[in-house]
């Protein structure tokens, strides 16, 4: 992770600093034609994989509309965000009276992010939105992402997204639209992502100085999905080693041996290892829910039922698990002796 900006992958850039958008132009011009209307929806619903540009197409329409706070004077584009102008200085810096960034908060004790957006941060966001916002009285708010909002933050949400103040802008953010509250899908518009081109994920990591060369180049664009952070994880965090060890052991013989099941989960548990358990996670259900889809395309409806049955016993597992922050070690052997059961 980034000292100066914790939770951010290393070679990565705080969607706050981020020069450019890779991919979502139509997505873009949408949002900027909408807002010029002056009929734009006061929450937008921005869906899509993890890592593919939703936290920086938020933080550039915010800073487009916070530049022209009157919609019908505003450019029918949205503009690269200028390093000269004060208030893209301040949202970069996370200064901005006129936004609140909020996210899951960071443990001073422990110098990691909480399991959750609390009800306590939503409270934050009430308070910011009584204000006078500084720029135009508009009054931004970006929920990144919406998923990590408890049950307790969610309904605070909701309550505010019901009647919302004049002026006041909601970007929510999703992973998975699917786990958030109907009654919070039902008060946004939804705006859906789709994952980055090998074009585009290419030239995003251009802009970041972390693109990959060598014999792995192709393999690291076709197996980070078109998702920016994925493919940081395969080249900075040790992704292809963790892949390639995980398919060792699930597709292995029968009784795999022991010491590479505990070497891995060692490795996934180890100290300040959140980032590589995550991506262990996220793999995981791809390939349980990628083998069902495999099965039931071949007709075996059995063993798809049985994996799309694991696929949700895992997620469930793996929140309760960091939610209660359960032993690693063990929740990663129980992981995979559960997929190499089911296969």
């Amino acid at each position: 992770m980034s000292e100066d900006r914790p939770g951010i992958l290393d070679g990565a850039v705080h969607p706050a600093e981020q020069a450019k958008l890779f991919g979502h132009a139509t997505a873009e011009d949408f949002l900027a034609r909408s807002y010029r209307s002056g009929k734009g929806h006061h929450a937008i619903l921005i869906e899509g994989p993890q890592g593919i540009g939703k936290a920086t197409l938020a933080f550039r329409f915010a800073n487009h509309v916070l530049h022209h706070p009157e919609p019908t004077e505003a450019p029918e584009r949205i503009a690269d965000p200028s390093p000269a102008s004060p208030i893209t200085r301040q949202l970069a810096s996370g200064a901005s009276h006129s936004l609140l960034h909020l996210t899951r908060p960071f443990d001073e004790k422990t110098g990691k992010a909480k399991s959750a957006i609390t009800v306590d941060e939503v409270r934050k966001a009430g308070k910011f939105l009584a204000q006078t916002s500084g720029t135009g009285n508009w009054r931004i708010v970006i929920i990144d992402p919406a998923d990590d909002l408890n049950r307790n933050a969610a309904n605070a949400i909701l309550k505010i997204l019901e009647e919302p103040p004049k002026r006041s802008l909601f970007l929510v953010l999703t992973h998975a639209p699917g786990k958030l509250l109907p009654t919070i899908r039902s008060r946004c518009l939804p705006l859906s992502l789709s994952p980055l081109s090998a074009t585009d994920l290419a030239a995003a990591l251009e802009s970041l100085g972390a693109a990959p060369s060598g014999a792995r180049a192709g393999e690291v664009l076709s197996a980070a999905h078109g998702s920016v952070s994925e493919a940081l994880k395969l080249v900075n965090y040790g992704g292809f080693d963790i892949v390639e060890a995980f398919r060792a052991i699930v597709a292995g013989p029968a009784e795999p041996p022991r010491r590479d099941v505990h070497k891995l989960a060692d490795v996934l548990s180890a100290k300040d290892s959140d980032t590589v358990f995550s991506f262990f996670c996220q793999h995981a259900g791809d390939f349980v829910t990628d083998a069902a889809r495999s099965a039931a395309l071949a007709g075996d409806i059995a063993r798809a039922d049985r994996l799309a049955q694991l696929s949700f016993q895992l997620t469930e597992r793996i929140a309760i698990a960091q939610g209660y922050n359960l032993d690693r070690k063990q929740t990663i052997i129980s992981i995979l002796d559960d997929i190499r059961a089911a296969l």
